[in-house]
């Protein structure tokens, strides 16, 4: 999932989490520590679950929806709305029994029909979903998705108001991991109907199932906040009252508002972290996420970076090392790869490791001058051109300004022929521009949903919904599909990696690095658990 390229506060709801648990001081009244005050590192693009594709969203949903499951510290699988699951011999068919004493903010009993219809939704072409590509798998998804089947036709059905039952086409092994991701929560079919094309905008036009409910989100505005639900069936493990949010884009502004005391968390930037490593807060959160360079090859795309030899030659120009230490003083690892490092291990050895060396020779650690500048001759004269001009769009948090700064300083220092404009604009502006294919280089750090490659490799298919750069290649699809059908674990991960391998010898997206989210967190806030992106309260509490 997409996230705004500044804070550790919004996320995604995937990989190992982090509890925090040291001590600290205590507040001075009762009242005090029942409140929370957090902030996100860009406006809530959407509260609508189908249509949510960013960190921001979901860090929101996760904590005011609940699903089958949560995710819990080092992503085990926790309590949900599930009480039980039952699972065939064949992997193909479970069924969930649901609690019968959770209800929706507005009083209604949260059913099984409520994940029939929101799953349906989802899946239905015109809600235009990009997130719909993740129920591939159950059975007849990809049909409906394709406008070949009605969305009732899904494999999930109702037995009475507490049974669930989907039925999948073939074994999913990430199945479970699913389930505890927003995209698979339910939703209140009457409030949906209700609110209709205003549904999601703001938070009086939803219903809540989860921990909290959200209040105060216009839809535009940078403050709101979140309350505890009265109706969450497990109210009594909630801690807190209230959390306080508001957008911060600048770590300067959240860092002062943290010293003020108006803040529990801030992220840092390279100068903040140098100076205060050793404050007893400091910490770092890796996300499972990757920081890369998207370029825009349909049909409507730029003619510069259509061209195979110019993508290789921006994407040696850039010093990685260098745009880490920029960033955030070499927190982040810079990266030779699109699946991020340390996310899922082959027989003992990092997923990554199978990625041929040729594949990962375009994406050096200090750059390659004299590569870049041979490549970008032969574009140069493939195309006709002595020169070219390009545009890089990022979101305008401080961090992906000065990444998107850092990266124009080092392709227009090794390659004089090429000129980058940077154009920095709201995170929901930048969601919108590469998702309608509206630029020519874009900036996105892309978090795993789940602990597998293939959160990563199944955006590059053809056609799919967060292909922003819409770079496309048979034999890349056809690895993908057959490493979804195969039943030999050994021959999935090198479809896998051949397809790895595919994209990044032909430059299709350029990687930049590992993210990790560098924080001061009060020693003080206990049990908010940290899921590489993503922020979980549900039991969270101030001492």
């Amino acid at each position: 999932m997409k996230i705004p390229k500044n804070l550790g506060q919004a996320a995604c709801v995937c990989l190992a989490a982090l509890a925090l648990t040291a001590c600290g001081s205590s507040r001075a009244s009762s009242s005090a520590k029942k409140t929370l005050n957090w902030s996100a590192g860009a406006e809530i693009p959407t509260m609508d679950l189908s249509k949510a594709t960013d960190s921001v969203s979901f860090t929101q949903i996760s904590n005011t929806f609940e699903g089958l499951y949560r995710l819990g510290k080092d992503s085990k699988i926790t309590p949900g709305l599930a009480t039980s699951e039952k699972v065939s011999k064949d992997g193909k068919t479970y069924t969930f029994t649901l609690r019968k004493n959770d209800k929706w903010s507005n009083g209604d009993p949260v059913t099984a029909q409520d994940f029939v219809y929101s799953w349906r939704r989802t899946v239905n072409p015109k809600t235009e979903s990009e997130y719909s590509y993740l129920f591939s798998g159950i059975k007849n998804a990809d049909k409906i998705v394709a406008g070949k089947k009605p969305a009732t036709s899904l494999g999930i059905k109702a037995v009475g108001k507490y049974k669930l039952v989907v039925t999948l086409e073939r074994r999913i092994p990430y199945f479970n991991n699913l389930m505890g991701f927003a995209v698979f929560f339910p939703q209140n079919e009457k409030a949906v109907k209700k609110y209709g094309s205003k549904y999601g905008t703001a938070s009086k036009y939803l219903v809540y199932n989860g921990p909290y409910i959200q209040k105060g989100w216009t839809g535009s505005n940078l403050s709101w906040k979140m309350v505890k639900n009265k109706y969450y069936w497990d109210k009594s493990k909630v801690k807190l009252n209230q959390i306080n949010w508001s957008v911060q884009k600048s770590t300067t502004t959240s860092y002062n508002l943290y010293q003020a005391k108006k803040l529990d968390a801030t992220s840092l930037d390279s100068s903040q972290i140098k100076q205060l490593k050793s404050d007893k807060a400091f910490t770092l959160l890796p996300q499972g996420g990757t920081y890369y360079m998207t370029f825009s090859q349909g049909k409507s795309g730029n003619e510069y970076v259509k061209n195979a030899n110019i993508r290789k030659a921006l994407s040696l120009a850039i010093d990685r090392g260098g745009l880490v230490s920029t960033i955030d003083g070499g927190a982040s690892q810079p990266a030779n790869t699109l699946t991020s490092k340390d996310l899922t291990k082959v027989n003992g050895k990092d997923y990554t490791s199978l990625i041929s060396r040729s594949a990962k020779s375009l994406y050096p650690k200090d750059g390659n001058k004299k590569l870049a500048k041979q490549y970008l001759a032969k574009g140069l004269a493939e195309l006709g051109k002595s020169k070219i001009k390009l545009t890089l769009i990022s979101s305008d948090t401080d961090s992906a300004e000065k990444t998107a700064e850092s990266i124009q300083s080092n392709i227009e220092a090794t390659l004089p022929q090429v000129k980058v404009e940077v154009n920095s604009v709201p995170f929901k502006t930048l969601l919108n521009r590469l998702a309608s294919h509206n630029f020519q280089l874009g900036l996105i750090d892309w978090i795993a949903d789940f602990a597998d490659p293939i959160s990563f490799l199944d955006l590059f298919t053809t056609g799919n919904s967060q292909n922003d750069g819409q770079w496309s290649n048979s034999e890349y699809d056809k690895l993908i599909a057959d490493s979804k059908t195969t039943t030999s674990a050994s021959q999935r991960w090198s479809d896998m990696s051949k397809a790895e391998d595919i994209l990044l010898n032909d430059a299709g997206i350029c990687p930049l690095y590992y993210s990790t989210s560098v924080m001061l967190v009060r020693t003080s806030v206990k049990n908010a658990v940290y899921n590489r992106g993503n922020w979980d309260f549900k039991e969270a509490y101030v001492k």
